[in-house]
């Protein structure tokens, strides 16, 4: 059974999709979507003791989030979701404070840059760019993890497949949220699940097909920097995939976790039950993001060599 609290989320998050959507009858504007996603996705509490500061990764603008006492010489690259065009470091502070928190070591929150403005492939370039600063600041590769929820879910596997592709060593671990994989939105779930997730307003084209029109524009929707869905997953990092099985994006991190571990990826995939998209955003109030983020620490707090 849902608890309330997640409830209470599911209802915020059907209230935006249908202003965002436009099922209102009028569609909002980018800058309008970006203030409504913003305030929805503070809905974690602040976890305090987490220390903030602004910094440069790879000539991108990111923030430090540093728990009282946590490891420095480890992180997680925090890769925020929202489409590729809404989304920030700020929208996702106070879930990956409790990430931190929980793992016991800094984050990186990544200001990467987001379409229409700069399309594919800005944002991968600048996951890679992050990483490859992480790696001159002296981080050892099995010190890092990446993770990212939806669009950044996404974005933390496209950054491991363009690392692997570029010769650069992995990170310890990536952990992708309800992440979304396919721009081709060939999952069965799409359908499946269209009445269960709460943030689906139209048909699969309806909903995800102007993001995809802002990000890609006229690229291959199957090129796996974008949809790493289609990518080859030999090589690559142990991967943690968490997504809601009330959700659409549900086949796009199973179909993901077949491909890895088809590929003898260590690999570990994990569909809550009856959670929408990005539930994890609740943490501090729900039980439910309490305890995928405490499974979170829990998978990643040895690879990271964390006793």
């Amino acid at each position: 059974m849902v608890s309330p609290e997640a409830q209470a989320w599911h209802e915020g998050l059907r209230r935006f999709a249908q202003a965002a959507m436009g099922a209102s009858g009028r569609v909002q504007s980018i800058e309008e979507t970006r203030l409504a996603y913003w305030q929805a996705r503070k809905a974690a509490t602040d976890p305090g003791g987490v220390a903030i500061t602004e910094t440069y990764a790879g000539g991108c603008r990111a923030y430090w989030q540093d728990p009282e006492g946590c490891a420095m010489d480890r992180v997680v690259l925090y890769l925020h979701g929202g489409g590729f065009y809404i989304g920030s470091p700020a929208s996702h502070e106070r879930m990956v404070s409790h990430i931190a928190r929980a793992v016991g070591c800094r984050a990186l929150n990544l200001d990467y840059r987001l379409a229409p403005e700069h399309p594919f492939p800005a944002a991968v370039e600048d996951c890679v760019a992050a990483y490859r600063w992480l790696l001159g600041q002296g981080y050892e590769p099995g010190h890092i993890a990446i993770s990212g929820d939806s669009a950044g879910g996404g974005l933390a596997l496209s950054t491991l497949l363009s690392l692997k592709e570029q010769g650069v060593p992995q990170p310890a671990g990536a952990i992708p949220l309800s992440a979304f994989t396919d721009f081709l939105i060939t999952g069965k779930s799409m359908e499946t699940n269209a009445t269960s997730d709460l943030i689906a307003v139209g048909t699969p084209e309806e909903d995800f097909g102007p993001m995809r029109d802002r990000y890609l524009g006229e690229e291959d929707p199957q090129n796996p920097l974008a949809s790493p869905l289609y990518g080859d997953y030999s090589g690559l990092a142990p991967i943690y995939l968490q997504v809601g099985s009330a959700e659409r994006l549900l086949d796009d991190s199973r179909r993901v976790a077949k491909k890895a571990k088809d590929a003898d990826v260590d690999l570990k995939f994990e569909a809550f039950p009856d959670m929408q998209h990005v539930f994890q955003s609740t943490a501090g109030r729900s039980p439910e993001a309490d305890e995928a983020i405490g499974k979170i620490a829990e998978w990643l707090r040895p690879r990271l060599q964390l006793a």
